[in-house]
């Protein structure tokens, strides 16, 4: 199979990982090459500068930066790197996430940042794929069978409520 990207996903701490799982699930269904790290953006910056340094020889396309709380890491990320960056904002008990969120999306003039829902994995990788899709012709094949299936299951689904309602 030809190659079709790949998405780096980086966490800022060992507890994010079961929130990014479908990520990973998500980029496994696209045939997109993955890989995940835990670097932390404040306790080790050193670390985050030589690993996005590196991103783009070592194919690295996309990066998704997943945080909370003070929540820079994707930030960080994208002062190191032109390649697209994605925030990933986690949810936390302080403010459900909203500060992570807030974090994440007010970044300064020069610096962007796409940001998807707190918690929202699976669209952080349904992005990434999406901005690989404009190189890689066979992803946007994939990307609109799968848009086709949610279409086909919302379909469905009103189709069953509607008999189960005697319509």
């Amino acid at each position: 199979m030809a190659s079709t990207g790949k998405v780096a996903i980086v966490i800022g701490s060992r507890s994010d990982y079961d929130i990014v799982k479908p990520a990973l699930g998500v980029l496994d269904k696209f045939g997109v090459e993955g890989e995940i790290r835990i670097i932390s953006a404040h306790r080790t910056p050193k670390e985050a500068h030589d690993y996005v340094a590196s991103a783009e020889e070592r194919g690295i396309e996309v990066i998704i930066g997943v945080a909370g709380k003070a929540a820079h890491l994707a930030g960080v990320i994208a002062g190191y790197t032109t390649l697209p960056v994605i925030a990933l904002p986690i949810a936390t008990s302080f403010m459900g996430g909203l500060d992570s969120l807030l974090s994440m999306v007010q970044m300064p003039k020069g610096v962007p940042v796409a940001t998807v829902a707190v918690n929202g994995a699976d669209n952080a990788a349904l992005l990434a794929v999406q901005i690989l899709a404009v190189k890689y012709p066979e992803l946007k094949e994939k990307l609109i069978q799968y848009k086709e299936d949610m279409r086909k299951k919302v379909v469905e689904d009103d189709l069953a409520l509607q008999a189960e309602l005697g319509k």
